[in-house]
């Protein structure tokens, strides 16, 4: 299944979290890592917000949410539907 890839102002409005929330939040480790496009661009994984997002409705705790953000980082590597 193909998943689209956000840049940073889809993940704003998805997220409702701003530029430096986000980045801020990528260090703490409760936001995966952007993908790289280009030299200069970057987008993140439309599920992997979606992930993020649900887990923070459904009230996870930073731990729970930074495990899950390993998770989504390392399935990057190993997707379950690879060619």
């Amino acid at each position: 299944m193909a998943q689209a890839l956000l840049r940073l102002p889809a993940v704003k409005a998805e997220s409702g979290a701003s530029r430096s929330t986000i980045y801020l939040r990528i260090q703490q480790g409760l936001w995966p890592k952007p993908v790289r496009l280009g030299p200069r661009s970057v987008a993140w994984p439309s599920g992997e917000v979606a992930a993020i997002n649900t887990a923070r409705i459904a009230g996870k705790t930073d731990d729970e949410i930074r495990v899950l953000v390993v998770k989504l980082e390392a399935a990057r590597k190993y997707p379950a539907n690879a060619l």
